[in-house]
């Protein structure tokens, strides 16, 4: 495989092509959200650098929205042909995909972001056939990319555990959060924030859950811990549940209409980012149990509203949660109901957690993402040797 011959490192500016499919819906989740606003800070940080968002989108797409950049060193490039990268973007020095995707590039150093391992680590989530397709995509990641971003310590451990990766080729940045959009509010905010979730359809206090419901989240564990808490009557409120339905959703609303709670568990879809604010703000307590998470972004975003928050003993979730929260055993409902009544019963020790949750969120900007990445650029690039 040939490739160009470097720049003169720092003398000249790299141009950096950055793959934009994943944050072109009106409606984005983790990954979405990683790779929209990676790239809004990047150009908040970086005016040296050429950067060149490639964005695939068919003549007669009208949902997908192109990229808006102020900054005159960001470029879009539209591929309205299906031409592929390399005709669509020529001489660039890095292509990075925010998250892993086909590789068929060449010429180029590549950079991969490694968000999780779902399919290896839970992969009754998946079907045999895309469990195939993904570990073919990620054996070919594993040989193309020069470097892999991973978003958690225990991503990168899954990575060496599953294909041996050494520790060279990984770099370690943490994802981050918008305080601009996720944040406490002051009092008149906060009663509108009420009005919002009356509007919604919700008079009472709540406990919320926030994910896309699909098994590995975990939402039928927090469906059984609820049902004891009622049962004891522990907590009189409504359960709300803010995502878009996934994979294999219909169990969760059988172990509903089992658990006759049917009128006490409110499924609200998908969410404005300024909802979900508000939605956090006004909660008792966020819930979050899943059984695996790469990351996990609402734990942060919960932080940084000032939510208290119940989370799993599981992959990353205690790594982003550390002591700012209830750690729990996901498998154990009985433990998700212990801690949430925990909170709601123990006001002075609510109010220490929150302050922890809140001073914890501070450890996650996309300021720091977007500047950690681009060491990740430079790296790359001051390191790279042309083959022979």
């Amino acid at each position: 495989m040939s490739r160009r011959s470097p720049r003169t490192f720092l003398h000249e500016c790299m141009k950096i092509a950055i793959n934009c499919r994943s944050f072109l819906k009106d409606q984005y989740t983790g990954i979405g959200r990683y790779a929209y606003n990676l790239v809004q800070f990047l150009s908040e940080i970086d005016r040296e650098n050429q950067y060149y968002l490639y964005v695939h989108k068919g003549i007669f797409d009208r949902k997908r929205k192109v990229p808006q950049l102020k900054a005159p060193n960001f470029h879009v490039k539209v591929d309205y042909l299906n031409r592929g990268f390399d005709k669509a973007l020529k001489d660039v020095d890095i292509y990075h995909s925010p998250s892993p995707d086909r590789l068929d590039i060449d010429g180029v150093r590549v950079i991969v972001t490694v968000h999780d391992l779902i399919y290896l680590t839970y992969p009754q989530g998946h079907t045999p056939r895309t469990i195939e397709e993904t570990h073919n995509q990620f054996q070919q990641i594993m040989v193309k990319a020069d470097k892999i971003i991973c978003v958690s310590k225990s991503t990168m451990a899954d990575l060496k555990r599953h294909f041996n990766v050494h520790p060279s080729k990984m770099r370690l940045v943490y994802q981050g959060i918008d305080r601009d959009v996720f944040y406490p509010l002051d009092p008149p905010e906060k009663n509108k924030a009420r009005e919002v979730v009356r509007i919604k359809g919700i008079e009472d206090p709540f406990i919320l859950f926030v994910g896309t419901i699909e098994p590995r989240k975990n939402l039928a564990g927090l469906v059984n811990a609820f049902a004891m808490l009622k049962n004891k009557k522990s907590f009189t409120g409504k359960l709300v549940v803010i995502g878009m339905k996934g994979w294999m959703e219909g169990p969760v609303f059988d172990l509903i209409e089992q658990q006759k709670l049917k009128d006490d568990i409110i499924f609200l879809g998908y969410l404005s980012s300024q909802e979900l604010c508000y939605f956090y703000n006004v909660a008792e307590v966020f819930v979050f149990p899943s059984f695996y998470e790469g990351f996990g972004f609402p734990i942060v975003e919960a932080f940084s509203c000032g939510t208290p928050v119940v989370t799993s003993n599981i992959s990353s979730c205690p790594e982003v949660a550390q002591d700012a929260a209830l750690i729990v055993e996901p498998h154990k409902p009985e433990d998700i109901a212990q801690a949430i009544e925990r909170i709601l019963e123990d006001k002075e020790f609510k109010r220490a957690l929150q302050q922890k949750g809140f001073h914890r969120a501070l450890d996650f900007s996309f300021v720091n993402t977007a500047k950690n990445t681009l060491r990740v650029y430079e790296e790359v690039y001051s390191n790279f040797t042309p083959e022979v």
